[in-house]
């Protein structure tokens, strides 16, 4: 984040700050859903929705594997980051016998490919061994060009500077200088929108015609 040489202007274009973070669950099947969906919030408040699914299938397969050669119940620890521009998930259990090796299922067998979609999905992806266990490692292409920079390029980034704008306005707390969370942009950008339908409706415009055009740019341009 940086300033431009007018004191009433804020670039906020690459500043999401994306803090490691850590979750403790036991390793069993009855975790891997609320697993999943933990990693689909946190990923959607990092502005990281194009990665959620590939996420959530590398941290399942990796559930899966500890509890088929660690054994059920086992406690885990999952940790995401970022490594440079690549999201970094780590998942740390107790288990020292046994390294994660991709299998070679014959084309009828039903099991042994986790480990093979892992490697297929991931940029990169490993073993290390510790002390008290070992951590398997994946990390995930982002397509982003640094580690806080926006998904999305320039619009995602030029609206962002729109809705801190729009709430420095109707919030007189929120200060140039201080970055706002997902969720009070969220909040913004909903009370954005209501405010520009009642404009529409003020100078006669079809607002659900004005939102139509506008999904279509979306979409054309996704």
């Amino acid at each position: 984040m940086h300033k431009t040489d007018r004191p009433d202007q804020t670039v906020w274009g690459k500043c999401v700050v994306r803090k490691r973070w850590e979750l403790d669950f036991p390793a069993c099947p009855e975790e891997v859903a609320g697993l999943r969906r933990v990693l689909q919030r946190h990923l959607r408040l990092w502005g990281l929705p194009h990665v959620v699914h590939a996420a959530q299938l590398c941290a399942t397969e990796l559930v899966t594997n500890v509890v088929s050669h660690v054994g059920a119940g086992v406690p885990v620890t999952l940790t995401t980051s970022m490594r440079d521009t690549r999201l970094r998930l780590e998942l740390h259990d107790p288990g020292t016998n046994s390294v994660p090796i991709p299998a070679k299922p014959a084309p009828d067998d039903e099991t042994g490919r986790g480990l093979l979609l892992v490697a297929a999905t991931a940029a990169d992806w490993g073993v290390d061994l510790r002390d008290d266990g070992k951590t398997t490692w994946v990390e995930l292409a982002t397509g982003l060009d640094s580690p806080t920079a926006h998904a999305g390029g320039d619009r995602v980034t030029a609206a962002e500077a729109l809705l801190i704008l729009y709430r420095q306005q109707h919030h007189r707390t929120c200060y140039a200088d201080s970055p706002l969370s997902a969720a009070l942009l969220e909040d913004a950008a909903t009370h954005l929108i209501a405010d520009v339908l009642c404009w529409l409706a003020a100078h006669g415009y079809d607002h659900d015609e004005v939102l139509c055009r506008a999904e279509e740019r979306v979409l054309k341009h996704a």
